[in-house]
C-alpha cells in the first residue's frame, strides 16, 4: 500500500467507505438519478463508475474511456441509472449501465456544461458549448431550441420547475423560458465575467461566481442586485441548502455560508464554519434533505459539518491533493469525492446521518 493510501485511511471512510487511485485529475463526480451508482470523470477522458451497494467487490468499480481529452462536464442522465458527459473533444455522450457509450452530439468546440431537469410534466437536457446552449429532449438526440449568448457561457442552471434556464456569461446572466419556441432572454446585467451559477431552490434568486473574488446575485422578483464579497480567492463551488436558507461557498480557509432568510444576504454578514488547518476550501455540497454541508479542502481533507452545532465529522484526512469534486447522492446515503491526484472515494451514510 502506498503512502498516499495509508494516509487516506483516516476518518469515516476507513470504516464506512472505499476509495481508489486512478489516472488523472478528477474533474467531476455525481450520483445517478436513482442513487445506485456514482460516476467520476478524469482529465484523461475516462469515466469511473462505482456501484455503491457493493463497493468492496472486485467488479464494483469500472473504468470507461469516453472522451479523447479531459472530461469537462458530468450530469446524471434523464434516465435513472445513466450519465451524461461532455468533453474537450466536443462530444456529448451518454454512458448507460452496461458500459455502452452513445454519442449524442459532436460540436466544433468543447462541451463544458451539462444540466438536466426531470419531472412528471417535463424532461430536458441542456448542454453548453462556446456561446450556445442547446436545449434537448429526454433522449438527448433532438434539439428543441438553441440559446445564443454574446460571449462564452460560464454556467447553466434550471429553475426548480424547469420553466426557465439561466446561463451566465460576460456582463451578466440570460434567463430563458424553456417552453417558448422563440422570444428573447431576460438579461440580468452586472459588469464583469460571470462563471459558475446556482439557482435558489425556490427559484427566488440566481447567484454567479465571478472572475474576481466575488459573488453576484439577483432577486428574480424585481431584478434587485445582491453583492457578496470579501473572499481571498476565486469562488469555484457553491451549494444551496435544500430549504434555501443557506448558500455554502468555497474560496476561503473556512466554509462561507450566506443567509438567504430574514432579508439576507443583503446587509447581513456570512456565517463561517470550521476549516481544515488553514487550507483553502475548494468544494462544497449540501446534503439533499438535511442541514449538513460537506466541504473539501486544498490539503485533501473532506469533512461534513452541521451548521447549527458546528459539529465536524471527518470523512478523509488524507494528503491526496486538493479536493476537486464533491457530491451527495439524491437519497443522501452516499457522499463521493475526488482529488487532483486522482484519488476517488465513496462514503456510506445509510445509517450514519
Amino acid at each position: 500500500m502506498s503512502a498516499t493510501q495509508e494516509t487516506l485511511l483516516r476518518g469515516l471512510i476507513e470504516k464506512r467507505g472505499a476509495f481508489r487511485q486512478v489516472e488523472g485529475e478528477i474533474t467531476g463526480c455525481v450520483a445517478s438519478r436513482d442513487s445506485s451508482r456514482f460516476a467520476f470523470t478524469t482529465g484523461e477522458g475516462d469515466v469511473v463508475v462505482a456501484h455503491r451497494h457493493d463497493l468492496t467487490a472486485p467488479n464494483a468499480w469500472a473504468t470507461y474511456a469516453v472522451h479523447d481529452g479531459p472530461v469537462l462536464a458530468l450530469s446524471p442522465d434523464t434516465l435513472a441509472d445513466s450519465f451524461l458527459t461532455g468533453g474537450d473533444d466536443g462530444r456529448l455522450c451518454r454512458l448507460d449501465p452496461t458500459g455502452e457509450i452513445e454519442e449524442l452530439a459532436k460540436t466544433r468546440r468543447w462541451v463544458e456544461h451539462i444540466t438536466t431537469f426531470v419531472s412528471d410534466k417535463s424532461t430536458l437536457i441542456a448542454a453548453a458549448s462556446g456561446k450556445n446552449v442547446e436545449l434537448r429532449d429526454a433522449t438527448g438526440r433532438t434539439i428543441i431550441r438553441t440559446f445564443e449568448h454574446p460571449t462564452t457561457v460560464g454556467g447553466i442552471a434550471f429553475d426548480p420547475k424547469g420553466k426557465r434556464l439561466a446561463a451566465s456569461h460576460y456582463n451578466g446572466v440570460s434567463l430563458w423560458f424553456t417552453q417558448s419556441k422563440d422570444g428573447s432572454a431576460r438579461l440580468l446585467e452586472w459588469k464583469g465575467s460571470h462563471l459558475g451559477i446556482a439557482m435558489h431552490p425556490n427559484g427566488d434568486a440566481v447567484v454567479t461566481a465571478m472572475q474576481e473574488n466575488d459573488l453576484h446575485g439577483w432577486r428574480l422578483a424585481d431584478g434587485h442586485n445582491i453583492r457578496m464579497s470579501g473572499y481571498p480567492s476565486k469562488v469555484r463551488s457553491m451549494s444551496f441548502s435544500s430549504n434555501g436558507k443557506w448558500l455554502a461557498t468555497s474560496g476561503a480557509d473556512v466554509v462561507v455560508m450566506w443567509p438567504f432568510f430574514g432579508g439576507g444576504p443583503m446587509g447581513k454578514p456570512p456565517a463561517e464554519l470550521p476549516g481544515a488547518g488553514g487550507a483553502l476550501c475548494t468544494r462544497v455540497a449540501f446534503h439533499p434533505s438535511q442541514e449538513v454541508v460537506a466541504a473539501g479542502f486544498a490539503n485533501g481533507t473532506v469533512v461534513m459539518i452541521e451548521p447549527t452545532t458546528q459539529r465536524v465529522l471527518p470523512v478523509s484526512l488524507g494528503q491526496a491533493g486538493a479536493v476537486t469534486a464533491l457530491a451527495y447522492s439524491p437519497d443522501g446515503c452516499t457522499l463521493g469525492f475526488g482529488t487532483e491526484d486522482g484519488v476517488i472515494g465513496l462514503l456510506d451514510l445509510s445509517s450514519a446521518t
